[in-house]
């Protein structure tokens, strides 16, 4: 894997503590799922612009990666586009695969990083 071919690469959100939430999340998943994760992140840094079921745009330069992993567990990861990178803004379980909306929280909690000095 050349990472000079990555059309968006990816980079954290790190917060003025300089804490990064996303990567601390993804850390704290067991091996199987943080991989399939990660490669759903690589699979947009590589083939960006792309679209559903990968990727779904939330509107205000939000978009996310949509993530299935093993036994009907939904994973999302938050992220926005700054200077050709995509940037990590929040990692989280999905509740139930039942509703498709995103919990307003979530995109709330993004939109203040992406606003902030980490972005």
């Amino acid at each position: 894997m050349r990472p000079d071919l990555k059309r968006l690469p990816a980079r954290f959100y790190r917060s003025d503590s300089g804490r990064e939430p996303v990567r601390e999340w993804l850390k704290s998943l067991d091996a199987a799922d943080r991989r399939i994760i990660g490669e759903d992140i690589k699979d947009v840094e590589f083939s960006w612009p792309m679209g559903m079921p990968l990727v779904r745009s939330l509107g205000r330069d939000l978009w996310e990666v949509r993530s299935r992993l093993p036994h009907g567990r939904v994973a999302r990861v938050l992220f926005c586009v700054e200077r050709d990178c995509m940037v990590l803004l929040h990692g989280f379980m999905k509740k139930t695969q039942k509703t498709q909306k995103t919990r307003k929280q979530d995109i709330d909690l993004a939109i203040k990083r992406k606003k902030g000095p980490g972005a």
